[in-house]
């Protein structure tokens, strides 16, 4: 009975360690696990500088004590460039409001007010 003891407790702890991972990606996928890590925090705006840098503005706190801190970004560290006060977000234009690149490449190159293709 002995081997039948030792055998059901090394499946027991098989099992426990093959629902650890399952366990873990089942949190990853619900709202509470999802949320965890940005509570509190919201990213603003980003704006990359290359492949590997860019700057991102992020919104952190709540009420009066939200701030927004300007962030350059690269894989080996995150630093903090400047620390502002939350401004009203600019509206977004409407559609049609930007010019279309080839119009702009047209007027630049003084061939007129050409239709993109």
């Amino acid at each position: 009975m002995d081997a039948s003891a030792g055998l059901g407790a090394l499946f027991s702890f098989a099992a426990v360690i093959a629902l650890i991972p399952v366990a873990l990606w089942l949190l990853r996928r619900t709202p509470m696990g999802r949320n965890a890590s940005s509570a509190g925090m919201r990213t603003v705006a980003a704006l990359p500088l290359s492949n590997t840098q860019r700057i991102v503005t992020v919104e952190v706190g709540s009420g009066e004590e939200r701030r927004w801190l300007v962030l350059g970004v690269t894989p080996g560290s995150i630093s903090t460039l400047h620390t502002m006060a939350p401004q009203d977000e600019a509206p977004t234009p409407a559609n049609g409001a930007a010019t279309p690149f080839g119009q702009m490449l047209g007027r630049l190159q003084g061939r007129g007010d050409h239709d993109a293709r």
